[in-house]
């Protein structure tokens, strides 16, 4: 039976590929990628560089397919989100049916780890569910943005006998969780943590890269730096990826 390996690759940096990791990226004779268009050079570079080091001891396949678009202004944001993951399950289905052979063994790489904000495990499940395609699934386990965050800034991500939570800038935006002292958000496009000015931050920006940014401190004093710093680093890229942690004095 077909085999798909699920690598968690890390948050940027090559040297956070694991050793697991590594023994998994030299098992696999099809490497699939979602070409999702506005993706910048760096990290198709960054791919191509972990490839290079690792994926040593046997020839391997790059196939590419074409990652659909997703209609970021539908108001129903679950159905419009479960509607791209269909279509993503659509275009990942025809890779694996058409490139990868019965005994063979293929592989998604996913940034930071696979269990944290990406959609990889759940287009699988999708495309087994349907019955017309079999395969086993492996996962390895990667190292996160979140993981990276906190060793950057050298910080817990919790506070001593408390609870973390870890969401998104959409949700922090409609107020912070109950009985939580302790916020990691990801996925922040509208800056929401300026609604939050009590609270200490640790941001990070491109973790693991060249290009990483660190801010840290009262958010009633950095606030307003993050902000510009953030617009400034997305006018210079093209984009950007950034992740924080927000934390309320006991």
């Amino acid at each position: 039976m077909r085999e798909i390996l699920v690598i968690g690759v890390g948050a940027g940096d090559p040297e956070q590929v694991t050793m697991q990791g590594v023994s998994a990226l030299n098992r696999v004779d099809v490497f699939f990628v979602l070409d999702k268009g506005e993706v910048k050079q760096e990290l198709v570079d960054l791919r191509s560089e972990i490839l290079r080091r690792y994926a040593t001891s046997k020839d391997y396949r790059v196939v590419v397919g074409r990652d659909p678009e997703r209609d970021r202004t539908a108001s129903a944001y679950v159905e419009a989100v479960d509607d791209w993951r269909r279509r993503r399950a659509d275009v990942c289905a025809g890779m694996i049916a058409s490139e990868l052979g019965e005994d063979q063994v293929g592989a998604f790489l996913v940034w930071g780890d696979p269990s944290l904000y990406d959609s990889t495990l759940a287009i699988l499940d999708d495309i087994l569910a349907r019955g017309e395609l079999g395969f086993e699934v492996e996962v390895i386990p990667g190292i996160s943005s979140v993981s990276t965050l906190a060793a950057r800034h050298k910080v817990g991500l919790n506070q001593v006998g408390r609870p973390i939570q870890i969401t998104t800038g959409r949700r922090l935006a409609a107020g912070w969780p109950e009985d939580v002292d302790d916020v990691v958000v990801m996925l922040d496009a509208q800056t929401a943590f300026t609604e939050y000015l009590d609270a200490d931050i640790y941001w990070g920006a491109y973790l693991g890269t060249p290009d990483e940014i660190l801010i840290s401190g009262p958010l009633r004093e950095v606030a307003s730096e993050i902000e510009k710093v953030r617009a400034e680093a997305r006018d210079r890229k093209g984009w950007i990826m950034d992740t924080y942690l927000l934390r309320r004095p006991r």
